[in-house]
């Protein structure tokens, strides 16, 4: 099914290039390396379905691999920044027959990975061809592979989302669930083979697998991949490459805007077409000073893993874009729902929920996610919101109670989890705190058992957690606040720690 996309292009029309003058791989060459490496997986024991884990930096490395990993079995992604006991935690999880990493460094992750996990190293050769390598098989009596293309409902690819409760849930995307994630986004933009998409989202993430390469590779377009954002070379980047839009969190754009000197427009901004924000809230100030100074339409949009990305979207002129509004249905269905699953009417605020062929069926392994979550077939995102008479949806907070910084979604209480693993530590409540850069940080109120100061606290969980989960403020304090009825809520805390603070 994926591998239907990369029968878009023509085959000297470049697919894939690194931006920085890095390798060019034409569609002819994607499609060949494509299918050698998903044959190359099936040989070492990898079948439809087997889960394969990757830890790669963003590149033709990682696009490649996960398209091989989701034809010949199941891709499942992890952020290389993750430490040991999360590699851990997600290898298990998804029980992982392979892990691909690159040839050097990843050894944390190659550390958390047992015995019954295959590692495979991802390199380009000198002709900038993406190679697998590896020492053995996952499993030296693994049946033979499952003859044939994936079917549609095969599972393509399996992320994590978390949950202010529970462990992450595990998010399992059918190849249609892709495909028609896919089609929304190139149809929402009309792009086509002409357009030049600029990846600068990380490859582990639903935006940037989905939005800048999926829907790039429909319509037969090139995809320009930065192994990092950098604010000091994006625009030379946008010049040199011609790109025709870009997508990214508005922790990205803020940088970009902040650094645009005033009254004179980057040069290379006239190449673009649009600049789409997806991933989190966009400030309406941020999107009007972009209009501004990068002289292009700023299209806010909607997603989120369990719809395959993409479920709303201002639309390109002579639509309209509504500033804080995230727009318009993109072939889903949007409704607002109460408590009890009643549909509210146009301009009531309830919870955002959802239907349409690019939504998940259900969590795997977690029917309580899944009653809570799907309410007469429809999914039920966590977010609160109401639609206009126009039908663009307003989001005006979340329901749950995750930590959205820069557009990564973190669980509060894997926080917890780690700051009670502390011999010093006899409570610990955390939630979000408001950042002028990226929106939200992530904040900790800790009731102490022993001695302890909030450096060391904060090391503890560096130690432990990827860079972006640490809290950037810890509260000591002698007790929890709690409601009448001694429970703990996550927003009350919040609002007493900032009584403190002030």
């Amino acid at each position: 099914m994926i591998r239907e996309l990369l029968e878009k292009g023509s085959p000297s029309q470049v697919a894939i290039a690194v931006a920085g003058g890095g390798p060019v791989i034409t569609y002819d060459q994607l499609r060949r390396q494509v299918d050698a490496l998903a044959a190359q997986l099936n040989a070492l024991g990898i079948n439809r379905g087997d889960r394969v884990a990757m830890a790669l930096p963003n590149g033709p490395e990682m696009i490649v691999s996960f398209l091989a990993a989701a034809i010949a079995g199941t891709a499942a992604p992890l952020n290389p920044a993750y430490k040991l006991d999360e590699f851990r935690f997600y290898l298990e999880d998804t029980n992982a027959r392979a892990l691909i990493v690159p040839p050097n460094g990843a050894e944390e992750a190659r550390n958390a990975a047992g015995d019954q996990t295959l590692i495979i190293e991802a390199d380009l050769d000198a002709d900038g061809q993406v190679r697998f390598s590896s020492a053995g098989q996952a499993d030296p009596n693994a049946k033979q592979s499952v003859p044939g293309a994936p079917s549609a409902d095969d599972i393509a690819l399996v992320l994590h989302t978390s949950g202010t409760t529970s462990r992450p849930k595990r998010v399992p995307l059918a190849h249609a669930n892709l495909l028609a994630s896919a089609h929304h986004v190139s149809e929402t933009y009309q792009l086509t083979s002409e357009d030049i998409a600029l990846c600068v989202m990380p490859l582990f993430h639903v935006h940037g697998l989905v939005a800048s390469t999926l829907a790039t590779l429909r319509t037969g377009g090139s995809i320009v991949v930065v192994p990092r954002f950098n604010p000091l070379s994006f625009w030379s980047t946008v010049r040199d490459h011609r790109a025709t839009w870009y997508s990214a969190v508005p922790t990205i754009h803020q940088v970009l805007v902040a650094r645009a000197k005033g009254g004179t427009r980057p040069a290379g901004a006239e190449y673009l077409r649009f600049i789409r924000s997806c991933s989190a809230s966009l400030p309406p100030q941020t999107m009007a000073e972009m209009e501004e100074k990068f002289g292009v339409p700023v299209l806010e949009a909607y997603g989120m893993t369990e719809a395959a990305h993409q479920m709303a979207s201002n639309p390109l002129p002579p639509g309209a874009r509504k500033p804080g509004s995230v727009g318009g249905g993109t072939g889903v269905s949007i409704a607002i729902l109460n408590e009890k699953g009643d549909l509210l009417p146009t301009g009531e605020k309830g919870e955002v929920s959802i239907k349409g062929p690019n939504v998940i069926q259900g969590y795997e392994n977690n029917p309580q996610a899944n009653v809570e979550s799907f309410t007469n077939g429809w999914f039920r995102t966590g977010d609160e919101g109401y639609l206009d008479a126009d039908g663009y949806l307003t989001l005006t907070g979340r329901i749950k109670e995750l930590i959205n910084r820069g557009g990564e979604k973190i669980s509060p209480r894997e926080i917890d989890e780690v700051l009670l693993q502390h011999p010093a530590v006899a409570e610990v409540v955390c939630f979000s705190m408001p950042d002028r850069v990226y929106g939200e940080e992530v904040a900790a109120a800790v009731v102490l058992s022993g001695a302890a100061t909030e450096a060391e606290l904060a090391a503890h969980c560096k130690s432990l957690l990827a860079d972006f989960k640490v809290p950037k403020k810890i509260h000591i304090v002698e007790t929890i606040p709690r409601t009448a009825t001694g429970k703990v809520q996550r927003r009350n805390v919040a609002a007493e720690m900032a009584k403190l603070s002030k």
